[in-house]
């Protein structure tokens, strides 16, 4: 299976950052970027990839004691950015950040404990993606658009292991489909 661990906004918030994203879409150039479909907008903790499926109850084990340990915190959509010179554009969070690399960190660590192969450990830098380029795009002019747009604040209250369901009937412009295959609530476990 394909999987990652995620923070999933609420719907409240993807409602507003639908309004956001229709704005984009209709700046110029925006026709040649990829947009991520609302289903695949999350904040993803730690990408784990192909998992064996007799990793996984180890993982969701390790994943919900990492939950447990992780206090509820606040979060809002906030501002923007690119990687790899306009190759990804994503939305940024303000609120609790400093919890949320917490949370990516107990996710990351839950996998190695697991047995989960992980590849290098990267600071986490907190991104829910919008679009991609297949090469360098000026992505300056959304950047700046988006530099103006804050979410409401909502209390992240679960972590959710996600699956990923890659493109596979070869039509141009098929998303991923995505599933919560588990959520565990936060809570003040210390």
């Amino acid at each position: 299976m394909r999987l990652f661990a995620a923070v999933l906004p609420p719907d409240g918030v993807m409602d507003q950052l639908a309004v956001a994203v229709g704005s984009l879409r209709r700046l110029p150039g925006a026709g040649g970027l990829r947009w991520t479909a609302r289903p695949g907008w999350h904040f993803t903790l730690a990408f784990y990839g192909e998992v064996a499926d007799d990793l996984v109850p180890a993982l969701s084990d390790r994943l919900s004691r990492a939950a447990h340990r992780t206090a509820p915190f606040e979060l809002a959509l906030r501002g923007g950015g690119q990687f790899g010179h306009g190759r990804a554009l994503w939305a940024g969070a303000t609120g609790d950040l400093e919890s949320l690399r917490l949370l990516a960190g107990r996710a990351e660590a839950a996998a190695r404990k697991a047995g989960v192969p992980m590849g290098e450990h990267r600071r986490y830098k907190a991104h829910l993606t919008l679009a991609r380029g297949r090469e360098a795009t000026d992505v300056g002019p959304y950047v700046d658009a988006l530099g103006k747009f804050t979410g409401s604040p909502w209390t992240v209250a679960d972590l959710a292991l996600v699956r990923s369901h890659l493109p596979s009937s070869g039509v141009p412009g098929e998303q991923p489909r995505y599933e919560a295959v588990g959520r565990w609530p936060l809570g003040a476990g210390g």
